[in-house]
C-alpha cells in the first residue's frame, strides 16, 4: 500500500485503518487474532474511541505491509489537530454578552470564530445591540469588521449594518 500521508492528515488512524480492511476484504476479528491483539482492540481503534500505541501501530503496519511508523504518524498528526481544535474552541469572545436570540439557529459554543466570521459579523452587526457590536469589534479587530460591514459602516458610532444591493 503506497500511501501518500498528506491527504490524511488529521483523520484519525482508525477510520483509515477501517478503510483498508475493507479495501483488502479482511474482517476486523481475524485480523486482530492476527497480529496477536485483542479483537476489542481493534474494534476501538477503527471506531475513533482508542488511539493507536506504538506497539500495536507498528503491529499494524507490519501486518499491511506498509512502511513501519505509518499508522503511529497519523496518529500524531491526528493528535496535533485534535489540539489545534482546542486551541481554536478557547480563541473566542466572551460568549456571556451574546443574547441567545441572536445565534437562536446554531450552538455558538461549536462555532469556528476564525473560519465563519463573515457571517457571525454580518449577523451581529444586523441584529446586534450597540454591547454586542463593540464585543466584536474587540474580538475582530476594526479592519476585519469594515472588510465585511464596509468601509463607512464601522466608526466610533457603530452604525447599524447596511446591505449594498
Amino acid at each position: 500500500m503506497e500511501m501518500s500521508l498528506e491527504k490524511y492528515k488529521g483523520i484519525h488512524p482508525g477510520l483509515i485503518l477501517e478503510r483498508e480492511l475493507k479495501k483488502r476484504k479482511l474482517k476486523k476479528r481475524p485480523f486482530a487474532l492476527s497480529l496477536p491483539e485483542y479483537p476489542q482492540t481493534i474494534n476501538d481503534i477503527t471506531k475513533g474511541k482508542r488511539n493507536l500505541t506504538p506497539e500495536v501501530s507498528l503491529k499494524i503496519d507490519r501486518a499491511l505491509g506498509i512502511e513501519e511508523g505509518t499508522m503511529y504518524l497519523l496518529q500524531a498528526y491526528h493528535a496535533i489537530r485534535v489540539e489545534q481544535f482546542k486551541a481554536q474552541i478557547k480563541r473566542r469572545p466572551d460568549l456571556s454578552i451574546f443574547r441567545k436570540a441572536l445565534f437562536w439557529d446554531t450552538d455558538v459554543s461549536k462555532l469556528d470564530w476564525e473560519r465563519q466570521y463573515k457571517s457571525i459579523i454580518k449577523r451581529i452587526f444586523e441584529r446586534g445591540d450597540s454591547r454586542e457590536k463593540q464585543a466584536i469589534l474587540d474580538f475582530y479587530g476594526k479592519d476585519k469588521v469594515k472588510e465585511v460591514v464596509g468601509s463607512s459602516s464601522v466608526d466610533g458610532n457603530l452604525a447599524i449594518f447596511t446591505q449594498n444591493k
